[in-house]
């Protein structure tokens, strides 16, 4: 067995692990964005935001069956089995570049759509049952309003009762709502706090994506090269004397 063929078996054999081990991976991921948008869910109104999460749960359901047949076809160098793991990597390959074009554009948009539906959900505060996520919000991101303190001047909250709420206070059993020191007085608000967090997660998957994505490219290099060699060695006719 000739260099070309022997280091393309060796990772198109790593790549069938890596199909397994990315099955698993890809499932987390995908799960964490969809958990982590859950978390925000009041404030997210834009669903598509879930799109590469759904791409990514799909692509991993069938990682572990690619996995197995590119294993059973690089040992046996099956033409027909290679050219099924090929048409598969190419798809998986296209469905991950997929996720990547969706979350790089919705992340220019994470803080337009944010900000809106943020402030229509602060708005019903009260009346609502967003006041919990609301809260529940401020108080573990430590932040108070939309953009800061000010946000909740021009709420219905605010002026019927003339008080921000409970869940804006550093110290909550001292705090009497109407106090600009009680407040968490991050200038920045909530919104950019949501912001980061949810560009982290996309960051985050960025990145699990392009690695597999890289494998994948490589993975199709090896078939390509496997099966041109197989093609060569069939062409040749024994001679005898």
């Amino acid at each position: 067995m000739d260099c070309g063929i022997c280091t393309s078996k060796t990772i198109l054999l790593f790549l069938s692990l890596v199909f397994w081990g990315a099955g698993a991976a890809l499932a987390y991921v995908g799960a964490y964005i969809i958990m982590s948008y859950k978390t925000f869910d009041s404030f997210v109104e834009d669903k598509q935001s879930l799109i590469p999460a759904g791409i990514i749960i799909i692509t991993s359901v069938v990682m572990v069956v690619i996995g197995l047949v590119g294993c059973c076809s690089t040992l046996r160098e099956s033409k027909f089995g290679l050219g099924c793991f090929f048409l598969v990597i190419v798809i998986v390959f296209a469905a991950e570049v997929t996720a990547l074009a969706f979350i790089f554009i919705y992340q220019s948009k994470i803080n337009q759509e944010l900000q809106r539906s943020m402030n229509e959900t602060f708005t019903k505060y009260g009346d609502s049952l967003d006041t919990k996520a609301v809260d529940d919000l401020q108080s573990q991101l430590k932040c108070c309003g939309v953009v800061n303190y000010t946000s909740w001047h021009n709420t219905p909250w605010y002026q019927k009762n003339k008080t921000i709420p409970q869940s804006c206070c550093i110290n909550k059993t001292q705090c009497d709502g109407t106090t600009t020191s009680q407040f968490y007085q991050e200038t920045s608000g909530c919104v950019v706090k949501v912001e980061k967090f949810l560009h982290d997660v996309l960051n985050y998957a960025m990145l699990v994506i392009l690695g597999f994505a890289i494998i994948k490219f490589f993975g199709m290099l090896s078939v390509c090269v496997i099966t041109c060699r197989s093609s060569r060695r069939s062409g040749y006719e024994p001679l005898y004397a």
